[in-house]
């Protein structure tokens, strides 16, 4: 699991301090919701980044491809021509054992046209299939490849939903400082306290507008990465929606045992189509093939072998083609094929476990989430009692400034807590959907 690193100070409590989350990551000041020209969606990032990638291209391509192949196939259903010109001297020609009979010429010419259709081959219709199975394959490896660019979206999403809601808090706490910095130094004014407590609190303002131009610093980072994933512009002002997966993921849960969405499943099936055409396309080799030819040409001699002028001439006939021995060449081939089977089975099943140990780590991650989400809020009501009771005794003067903003702080770090473990209950559950290769919606 990516785990979204928060800025953090020298010293724990100004850390702390600097982080500030009061609220959940949701929660948008409404001058800042308002100033939002546009909102960022899981479901669509996901989407443009896939259509994005320059391999998205590779489809048209691979079934382009395909048909060019195919129509190759298809073309040898149509007769097949050539030309072929010949002369020669020979030394020796053939002869009869009679006196005065005339001897046909040593050097002999010949120029013909000669045609072939094949009228029965059995290779045509499995070599059809293993293209059609080797596209499917293709296009599933493609689709596999660009799965892995929903993580990727996933990663820079939640990173940037993140510091969007700490940004948010930050802004607000900032407010809120400037304001008791105000009162502050009225009541130093005034002589009802010392300059140390408006420095405290000055230099507090001070940490956490540090902490603001870091957090503004990342959350751009964040949105970059996702503009360049996605190919849109995504202004500073975005929002992030948070998707709603509690109940996707519950369904995809139920039937996780049965689930097999993922592009991968896709391309081992095809592989093994593939594997089964080849096994036709063998199989197919071993019986026989009809052909018929016709040649026509023109030469010295032509058909008559004895003729001492040059003459046309024309033939055509049927063949008859099979080969019944092959070395052992088809019970080779069959067997290579029989261990390729087993090869993509073997990937398969690894590929299944690795499924299964990254959808049980997810799965472990959203339920510890879940009951720590519970506690977090539990924590944080807690923590607001105590800092009630601080204000009402630093209003009081029985605690000092410091134990003020210590109390302050606690609250600030709880509500952190809560709000970055509500951000990585989202992330886990949008991982686990594209783990088991469901889109998120």
């Amino acid at each position: 699991m990516s785990r979204i690193i928060v800025p953090s100070q020298s010293a724990a409590r100004a850390a702390a301090i600097a982080l500030l989350a009061a609220a959940t990551f949701a929660s948008a000041p409404p001058a800042l919701s308002a100033q939002a020209t546009d909102t960022l969606r899981l479901a669509e990032l996901q989407r443009e980044a896939v259509a994005r990638d320059p391999r998205s291209a590779q489809a048209v391509l691979l079934r382009e491809q395909t048909r060019l192949r195919l129509e190759n196939v298809r073309a040898e259903r149509f007769p097949s021509l050539g030309l072929n010109a010949q002369a020669q001297h020979q030394s020796d020609v053939t002869s009869v054992p009679f006196p005065g009979a005339v001897l046909p010429y040593k050097d002999t010419y010949d120029a013909n046209v000669g045609a072939r259709v094949r009228l029965y081959d059995p290779v045509r219709a499995p070599r059809t299939e293993i293209e059609r199975a080797q596209l499917a394959e293709a296009e599933a490896r493609l689709e596999a490849a660009l799965h892995a660019q929903r993580q990727a979206v996933n990663d820079a999403f939640f990173t940037a939903l993140l510091l969007e809601g700490q940004r948010n808090v930050i802004a607000d706490a900032i407010n809120e400082i400037g304001t008791q910095l105000r009162l502050a130094r009225e009541r130093v004014a005034a002589g009802a306290s010392l300059p140390g407590e408006a420095a405290m609190l000055e230099a507090e303002q001070l940490r956490r507008q540090q902490s603001l131009e870091e957090v503004e610093s990342g959350r751009a980072v964040a949105l970059a990465l996702l503009a360049d994933l996605t190919g849109r512009t995504v202004p500073p002002t975005a929002a992030l929606a948070a998707p709603e997966l509690q109940g996707p993921v519950r369904a995809a849960r139920a039937a996780l045992d049965s689930l097999r969405r993922r592009p991968e499943y896709a391309q081992f099936t095809a592989t093994r189509e593939t594997i089964v055409a080849r096994e036709s396309a063998v199989a197919a080799g071993e019986r026989f093939r009809v052909s018929a030819f016709g040649r026509t040409g023109y030469g010295r001699p032509g058909l008559n072998q004895l003729a001492r002028e040059f003459d046309s001439y024309w033939l055509a006939g049927v063949q008859f083609e099979w080969s019944p021995f092959d070395w052992g060449m088809v019970r080779r081939e069959r067997e290579a094929l029989a261990l390729q089977r087993q090869v993509v089975s073997a990937e398969e099943r690894a590929f299944v476990e690795r499924i299964q140990r990254a959808v049980i780590g997810d799965l472990a991650t959203i339920d510890r989430l879940e009951r720590t989400v519970v506690s977090d809020d539990a924590i944080v009501a807690l923590r607001e009692r105590v800092l009630a009771e601080t204000r009402l005794r630093y209003a009081e003067g029985v605690v000092t400034v410091a134990e003020f903003v210590d109390r302050e702080t606690d609250l600030d770090t709880a509500r952190l807590a809560r709000a970055t473990h509500r951000v990585e209950l989202a992330q886990a559950r949008a991982r686990f959907l594209t783990t088991v290769g469901l889109e998120v919606r």
